[in-house]
């Protein structure tokens, strides 16, 4: 009889969390909807036309479809210094963007806490750039940098550079642009977390007689991992598929293009959509690789 009765009871119960799930189910529908129409459907689009062959009769610009893996040979084969030029580029920006971001952000976030109206006002000049347009920002720079600009003739003046020497159409000017425009993305992470850093953990640790540079990297650096990790998939995942600063008409050069400008001449330009897409493949897959061993040896995989 007891187990009849808690059977029935039971039963009786779980007509409740069957209700929820689905009222759970009806509210993630629009958002599984809006993943499946904008992202899915494209992707395998992408995927399908990256094994295209161009039509045997066709015009330029029109293909078949097929199942030609020749078309990511061909990619790997032609493009390699592209592809590593960006993945080279992106690393560089990335580690350069930490290196400026972690003492400002550490200022904002420990330093300024006793000042919360400077607090307030540097957090708005680090978020001031993206009242601007990243096109004319970069523009902006490609000025700064030309030949003719105040900064150039300066540097040939005090013999940093050659007469001849350019800044614009060069790795590095691609790089620093990477830097300049990526720099809130990096900084950002950085600050929330920091911002949210227990001073005590800092305090103990001098307490017991720690350097400060050592109460820096063994107590700072480890409760600022989080902020340290995503704000370097912030920037390194755009910077590597950037194709505005290494663009010939903005920093770079025709031994400064990256994969993004490869991908961008082949849909627009060429008309050769299968490369394009699988170059975009190629540059997805990749990216994820990167970001899966890195988080992965990071300790924080919660973050995907």
């Amino acid at each position: 009889m007891a187990f009849a009765a808690f059977a029935t009871t039971t039963a009786q119960a779980d007509p409740a969390p069957r209700r929820r799930s689905r009222v759970a189910l009806l509210l993630l529908l629009p958002g599984i909807l809006y993943l499946v129409l904008f992202f899915l459907t494209p992707l395998v689009s992408l995927l399908i036309t990256s094994f295209q062959a161009p039509a045997e009769f066709g015009d330029i610009g029109q293909y078949t479809y097929a199942f030609n893996w020749q078309n990511y040979v061909d990619v790997v084969t032609d493009y390699w210094p592209h592809i590593v030029r960006s993945f080279a580029f992106a690393l560089a920006a990335t580690v350069l963007a930490l290196l400026f971001s972690y003492p400002l952000a550490y200022f904002i976030g420990v330093t300024a806490r006793r000042w919360p109206l400077l607090q307030s006002l540097m957090l708005v000049l680090v978020i001031a750039p993206f009242f601007i347009s990243f096109l004319l920002r970069t523009l902006a720079w490609k000025q700064l940098l030309s030949d003719e600009s105040f900064v150039v003739t300066s540097l040939k003046a005090v013999s940093l550079l050659a007469p001849d020497a350019h800044l614009t159409g060069t790795p590095i000017a691609v790089i620093f642009g990477l830097t300049y425009n990526f720099i809130p993305f990096m900084t950002l992470p950085l600050y929330t977390t920091l911002e949210r850093l227990d001073l005590r953990y800092l305090e103990a640790a001098s307490d017991l007689y720690a350097h400060p540079f050592e109460v820096f990297r063994k107590v700072t650096i480890p409760l600022s991992m989080p902020g340290i990790v995503a704000g370097t998939l912030l920037t390194f995942i755009p910077a590597a598929g950037d194709y505005v600063n290494a663009s010939r008409d903005f920093l770079g050069g025709p031994d400064s293009q990256m994969i993004g400008n490869v991908i961008e001449a082949n849909f627009l330009v060429l008309l050769n959509y299968p490369v394009a897409a699988a170059l975009s493949i190629i540059l997805m897959s990749v990216i994820l690789v990167i970001v899966g061993i890195y988080v992965k040896r990071a300790g924080t995989e919660e973050l995907l």
